[in-house]
């Protein structure tokens, strides 16, 4: 009855649904984890964000390289701006998407470390190969707030580290990179600032990070699993429908056959 599932056509098939079963699972798997992935990223994010501002020194130093649960926490760090060593990030984008600079300025602390905070982002207002404007920070000693990142590398943000730039611009915020360039030690990482607000709403602060949206991946894992259900499914629908025009074409060529052995008997 079904022995046409020995036919090469259908011995291909099989193997096709035996590979495809496993490999969809594994997929399910992978977006679980994404999914479950997420769901820490976007606790440690609340947390931290929840969290009270604590002093920047107390979470990092010279050399440190932020940790995991360390990013995003609220910090604070009181010094005056240096506007005579800033630099500008390129290739920023905002909330619009529209493509400009992040504002980097050393902030020199009191026992003469310095800072470097993300002042936000300004848009292109020149050429490329200019420095641009940018409004001027608080005078003076200032306490700022912002929350606490980590050093941007190649490896991790996917930001190609071009050499030759226009002077002061920079396409990753590495404190490693700044204490180099300013010869003074940097704490590691760096802060987004919160607040002072500047004026005019210029640079626009950076908005914090997204940590409400779980994202498709649980969805997509229970498709995959789905799919790897209706394999095998599918899988024997077609071996019983192939089963069944078989019988079909086997009855119609007896009753041709009958036919015709009555017809030469008649004849």
């Amino acid at each position: 009855m079904y022995r046409f599932l020995l036919s090469r056509q259908w011995v291909i098939l099989t193997l096709i649904a035996l590979v495809l079963i496993p490999v969809m699972i594994r997929l399910g798997f992978w977006q679980l984890h994404r999914h479950e992935h997420r769901v820490a990223q976007n606790k440690l994010i609340a947390d931290a964000l929840a969290g009270p501002p604590v002093p920047a020194e107390r979470l990092t130093s010279p050399g440190h390289a932020v940790a995991h649960s360390e990013l995003y926490r609220r910090v604070t760090a009181t010094g005056t701006f240096d506007t005579g060593h800033e630099v500008v990030v390129r290739r920023r984008t905002n909330a619009d998407e529209q493509v400009g600079f992040h504002v980097l300025t050393p902030l020199d602390l009191r026992d003469g470390r310095v800072l470097m905070v993300n002042r936000g982002w300004i848009p292109a207002n020149g050429a490329q190969t200019a420095f641009p404007r940018i409004p001027a920070p608080a005078h003076g000693e200032v306490t700022v707030t912002g929350r606490l990142m980590a050093d941007e590398t190649t490896a991790e943000s996917g930001i190609k580290d071009v050499k030759g730039l226009p002077p002061r611009q920079v396409m990753l915020i590495n404190s490693r990179q700044q204490a180099e360039r300013l010869g003074r030690p940097v704490l590691g990482g760096y802060v987004e600032e919160v607040s002072p607000a500047p004026k005019g709403g210029s640079p626009e602060l950076i908005p914090e990070p997204d940590h409400s949206s779980i994202g498709p991946h649980m969805a997509y894992a229970v498709q995959w699993w789905l799919f790897s259900a209706g394999v095998p499914v599918g899988w024997i629908v077609l071996a019983r429908r192939e089963r069944r025009d078989r019988e079909e074409r086997a009855a119609a060529q007896a009753r041709a056959a009958a036919a015709a052995d009555l017809a030469d008997v008649t004849s």
